[in-house]
């Protein structure tokens, strides 16, 4: 790439050199024209050049959707004024020097004109060119002159106020100071386009009035030297000179007209989103005007004096278009989907912000999973995830996006939450993948790639999906990507739900609940509980597993707790040990021994007494003591094949259940008061003890506190 960028730097500014020495090149040039005699070919190309070059202008001209749309124009008036001018002065030259050899001898071009445009006789063409003079320097030069005096002086007039109200606007707040500035640049463009424009029309009558002496010129000193250094009679000068001199200035009267054209077309546009044909097209559209058109012409066609052949089929013409304007009038606009024209520096606060709380972001390998023609099986699982989240969590979560990034790996994942990724992984498209959740023959015979399961950590291969019935047959659970990715995304935004919940979502599961319970609530919200603190103490609970997908019980437990204190840390304690059962029901079916561990003594008692944090007041863990509270819950959990509960003092649940949470997600911190005095326990292991403790032994709760 950079060495690209190093190769292309020369090229650019070869290319921004050659065209800044274009313009004077092309100056020089002219002045050659002028000086240096030319040969007749190189004059028609000149002359073929100056036409192509002022037809351009006139439809450039004509395209502008407003005159600062071609703000360059007084100048390139200036240089093809100047161009005409030295065609001008070469062709006089060679008329003069080559005129008695014949019309050939003055170039193809000029000889075209003289013959074929006036037919050869010079007395017309010397009427056909005063008339396109005094169209060009008498009307539409001389009108286009007015027209940029009367634009100039009204825009310098109108200037100060410009500048004030742009002012005005700045103070206000309704524009940023870059969109001042540009606002400034457009009036000053706009007030020197206008009087460029007044000076410019200058160049045209000047150019017409050199035209004519040029002319004269030619006339008379083509009589003179071709009776004089040719010997040629009146008539036969006549012939040969002034034909010449005539197709010659008609040869440059045609471009100075189109020229014209183009100036008075610019002066007296007015600013539109169209174009000048655009723009009188869509004025000329009202059926009004055309129905009085076809009836004139009609009325007058019906006089028996008139020619009735060109009249009527005319009247016919306005009425049909009469019809088939006033039937488009009448038929229902379209709807269409309109843009903005933004400037590319503009930067919008959508363009740099990601309002959507959870992406799902995809490697280039892998967008198929959601590309329509495909069925797009990633939208219908991420779909079935965010419905079945919102009815286990109790609201409903905001919209997932899924988008592609080029900073992943082809066939890489990412779950990202607030623009944290949370999860990470990696499928295999056009695979499937073959999870061992234990139910796996030995000796099955299933061969893939090995890999692991992102969501639960148990061996899988990535197998074909021919192979699909021979996996289901030795036990597997196979899965399709789509299925990989949203399972995964589900169990991670499972894990970090309450961060989920935010204030509008809180404000919307109250509404919910007061339209069945409205006591309930005004005893919770706004007092004690105002939005924001309501949000802090719904989220706690969610991240210790209490969802809201029940909100009467969780909210009158709220209400009492609130009615004991007002402490935050207290009130969810309080409410935790109310909704004991929930907590316990999320690793123990109902009438089955939970399967529990403790701390011993000693350790337990070490914890309390050790460090404690100022700005929370909860016990501080040291780390060796840390990991092996980890490194045995995750033994004894791994043991038993199935989630724990490590039972506490009340005091050290919520710095133990910040340690496992993460690092034992399968051991569940509970205090003494949260153990439901009915609930059957199976103590599996103490932590910390001499001896390790009977796999089963059925004490009552009452003795964990020993």
């Amino acid at each position: 790439m950079t060495q690209t960028v190093m190769a292309a730097t020369p090229l650019a500014r070869f290319g921004t050199a050659s065209a800044a020495l274009a313009l004077p090149v092309g100056i020089f040039a002219l002045l050659a024209l002028m000086v240096l005699p030319i040969p007749a070919l190189l004059l028609d190309i000149f002359f073929v050049l100056n036409i192509a070059i002022s037809i351009a202008v006139l439809m450039v001209a004509l395209n502008a959707r407003r005159p600062l749309d071609f703000s360059s124009f007084p100048s390139v008036l200036l240089f093809a004024t100047l161009m005409r001018l030295a065609l001008n002065v070469a062709s006089t030259r060679v008329v003069l020097v080559h005129g008695h050899e014949g019309g050939a001898a003055a170039g193809e071009v000029i000889e075209s004109f003289a013959a074929f445009l006036v037919g050869g006789n010079f007395a017309v063409g010397l009427f056909v060119f005063a008339i396109l003079m005094i169209i060009n320097m008498i009307v539409i030069t001389k009108g286009a002159g007015r027209v940029s005096e009367v634009s100039a002086r009204f825009v310098l007039d109108a200037l100060p106020g410009k500048q004030m109200a742009i002012d005005a606007d700045i103070a206000a707040g309704l524009v940023t100071a870059d969109e001042a500035r540009e606002r400034r640049r457009e009036v000053t463009v706009e007030a020197d386009f206008y009087g460029s424009m007044d000076g410019a029309s200058k160049f045209v009558k000047g150019d017409a009035v050199a035209a004519l002496l040029i002319l004269g010129v030619n006339i008379i000193a083509g009589f003179a030297i071709g009776m004089i250094s040719h010997g040629l009679s009146a008539a036969e000068a006549g012939e040969a000179y002034v034909t010449l001199a005539v197709g010659d200035a008609l040869v440059a009267q045609v471009p100075a007209l189109l020229l014209s054209i183009a100036a008075a077309a610019i002066v007296t546009r007015v600013s539109d989103q169209r174009d000048l044909a655009g723009q009188i097209g869509g004025q000329f559209a009202d059926p009004r005007g055309w129905l009085p058109v076809a009836l004139i012409l009609g009325a007058v066609g019906v006089v028996p004096a008139m020619p009735q052949l060109f009249f009527l089929p005319g009247a016919a013409i306005a009425a049909a278009i009469w019809w088939h304007l006033k039937r488009r009038a009448a038929a229902p606009a379209p709807i269409i989907e309109t843009t903005e024209e933004v400037s590319p520096d503009h930067i919008a606060l959508a363009d740099v912000a990601d309002g959507t709380l959870v992406t799902i972001e995809l490697g280039y390998g892998i967008v198929g999973l959601v590309d329509a023609a495909q069925g797009a099986p990633l939208i219908t699982r991420i779909t079935g995830i965010r419905k079945q989240l919102s009815r286990d969590l109790g609201f409903v979560l905001p919209q997932f996006r899924i988008r592609d990034s080029l900073d992943l790996a082809a066939q890489n994942y990412a779950v990202l939450m607030g623009g944290v990724s949370i999860a990470r992984g990696s499928v295999r498209p056009g695979k499937m993948l073959a999870i061992d959740a234990g139910d796996v023959r030995p000796g099955h015979g299933l061969t893939g790639e090995p890999t692991r399961d992102p969501s639960f950590d148990c061996p899988a291969l990535w197998i074909p999906p021919s192979a699909r019935d021979h996996a289901v047959s030795e036990g597997f659970l196979v899965v399709d990507p789509a299925s990989v990715i949203a399972t995964h995304a589900n169990q991670a935004l499972l894990a970090e739900a309450h961060q989920l919940l935010g204030p509008d979502e809180v404000r919307e599961w109250v509404d919910g609940l007061k339209a069945r319970a409205p006591a309930l609530v005004e005893a919770v919200t706004p007092d004690p509980l105002p939005l924001a603190a309501l949000t802090r103490t719904l989220r706690a609970l969610m991240a210790d597993g209490i969802g809201l997908a029940h909100p009467q019980p969780l909210f009158t437990s709220l209400a009492l707790a609130l009615q004991r204190t007002a402490d935050f840390d207290a009130v969810i304690d309080t409410v935790r040990a109310d909704m004991a059962a929930r907590l316990v029901a999320r690793i123990a079916a109902p009438g089955e021994s939970l399967k529990v561990i403790t701390l011993d003594a000693g350790l337990e008692s070490a914890i309390l007494g050790g460090m404690i944090d100022p700005a929370t007041g909860q016990p501080l863990i040291e780390p060796d003591c840390g990991s092996m509270i980890v490194r045995e819950a995750s033994r004894i959990a791994d043991r038993e094949g199935s989630p724990i509960a490590l039972i506490v003092q009340p005091p050290v649940r919520r710095a133990l259940a910040t340690l496992l949470k993460t690092r034992a997600p399968r051991c569940l911190v509970l205090s003494i008061a949260e153990l439901p005095a009915g609930q059957p326990i199976a103590v599996v292991g103490v932590i910390g003890a001499p001896d390790e403790a009977p796999e089963l032994a059925p004490p009552a709760p009452e003795g964990l506190a020993a």
